[in-house]
């Protein structure tokens, strides 16, 4: 009975073996069940930091049991990291899974890195959104004054947002009064500090306020969405014009105020009048007001004009009359007996001193009437025209109390190169030896320059 059973098993058809794989084939296979996965999230802590030398990142994320190798390449470094990557973060890694099939590995092909946390702080942003949208808070547009005392500068001191803002006001209006109230524009404490310096400015008497900051990430910005400071900015008594990051940045700030600008750039440029465009509607209407003085005088003119003619017109009217009182007189003379003669005499007699006197009191009446009326017209047309001259010489006035050399007068001064002409705004534009003209209230001095310093001191004043 053995040998059948050994002569039955040694009979039975093998069994099928696992299957032989080339190296090539098991790799694409393994490359096929990964992109399969398609775009993954992967959390955990940076280790391995570095940019290479062609503008790639890698770095590795990690955790207690396990770690994956992350690229994130040059192409997408820009839109990938919006935030400082460093040593140690823990992040969220989006992308997809690859195989490096030379080496026999798989990593992540990153396209976005966000903080921990960050999807949760999104989910509260929208939600504080959506209240503050049914509750009225991005519906009130007020307008900016078209010629503001003072223009109220919320922002860092030291951040390049500043210096976009002071070169357009150098360009629209150099010298426009600005009143600095520096804060920080990011990290912890940020928003406080905000809206602390936004009611500063709003109780210093300003007539609008800018809040502005240059571009950077969703964390970066994160202190303009925080309700500090969209509180300071809705309780604000002046327009706010919020101008932070660029064109593609919104945060909650730029829908609370009165105003969105895209950039710092754009929020100078609504917030500073141009003054070529003042000067040019001056000259129009000093022009304007020239026309309508001389069109004033030469109607009074004619007015008078035409009395004086109304007045030789009666005088002429009297003496044909008088005229011809006498020619009826010599034709009754002439034809009348003696009896009739004598009584068309009398009565013409009678009649004539009459009617002379009529005749020369109604001229003397005229000639009192234009006599009153004369000095009057006089009058007016100087009293019209002295109150065109008296505005003429107030908008001359307002002109001259913005103009820049009444703030020469207050102590400040103007600089130039020597060679050119060219005004210097900054230390950093002069080299030693550079020969300035620099330019007071009453004279100036030429000097020549023995060092510069690229920083700036003090707030930006009014």
């Amino acid at each position: 009975m053995s040998l059948w059973n050994e002569a039955w098993e040694a009979a039975k058809p093998a069994e099928p073996g696992p299957r032989t794989w080339k190296v090539s084939e098991l790799t694409r296979e393994i490359r096929s069940r990964l992109e399969a996965l398609g775009r993954v999230q992967v959390e955990g802590e940076v280790t391995g930091l570095k940019t290479a030398a062609s503008g790639h990142v890698y770095f590795t994320l990690r955790d207690l049991d396990a770690q994956i190798s992350c690229t994130v390449w040059r192409s997408a470094v820009a839109s990938a990291l919006r935030f400082d990557l460093k040593e140690g973060a823990q992040v969220l890694a989006h992308g997809k899974l690859d195989v490096y099939a030379p080496r026999g590995t798989y990593s992540l092909n990153v396209t976005r890195v966000e903080q921990a946390g960050l999807g949760t702080k999104l989910a509260q942003l929208e939600e504080l959104k959506a209240r503050l949208a049914q509750d009225g808070w991005f519906e009130r547009h007020r307008p900016i004054p078209t010629l503001p005392r003072v223009v109220g500068l919320v922002t860092s001191k030291s951040g390049a947002a500043l210096q976009d803002f002071l070169r357009t006001r150098s360009a629209r209006w150099p010298l426009y009064p600005v009143r600095l109230a520096h804060t920080a524009v990011q990290g912890p404490g940020a928003a406080l500090e905000i809206a602390a310096a936004i009611d500063r400015l709003d109780a210093s008497g300003v007539d609008v306020i800018c809040v502005v900051r240059g571009g950077g990430s969703l964390e970066d910005l994160w202190a303009f969405n925080e309700l500090p400071v969209l509180e300071a900015v809705r309780r604000a008594s002046v327009p706010v014009i919020s101008g932070v990051g660029h064109e593609t940045d919104t945060t909650l700030c730029d829908l609370v105020a009165d105003v969105r600008a895209h950039t710092p750039t754009d929020a100078a440029q609504r917030a500073i009048p141009e003054r070529a465009v003042f000067v040019d509607a001056l000259d129009r209407a000093q022009r304007h007001l020239g026309r309508a003085i001389d069109a004033v005088i030469e109607g009074r003119a004619r007015r008078i004009d035409a009395a004086s003619r109304i007045h030789l017109s009666v005088r002429g009217l009297l003496d044909r009359a008088e005229s011809r009182a006498g020619r009826l007189a010599n034709r009754l003379l002439a034809q009348s007996p003696n009896a009739r003669l004598a009584r068309s005499r009398a009565q013409l007699e009678r009649a004539g001193p009459r009617l002379a006197q009529a005749l020369r009191g109604a001229l003397d009446a005229r000639a009192r009437r234009l006599d009153r009326v004369a000095p009057r017209l006089e009058v007016a047309g100087r009293r019209a025209f002295d109150t065109r001259v008296q505005r003429v010489a107030l908008a001359a006035q307002a002109l001259n109390s913005i103009s820049p050399f009444r703030v020469l007068e207050r102590g400040y001064s103007i600089t130039r190169r020597v060679s050119d002409g060219t005004a210097v705004r900054s230390g950093a534009e002069l080299s030693p030896g550079t020969e300035i003209e620099t330019l007071f209230a009453a004279g100036a001095v030429i000097s020549r320059v023995e060092s510069s310093s690229k920083s700036r001191p003090g707030e930006v004043g009014s």
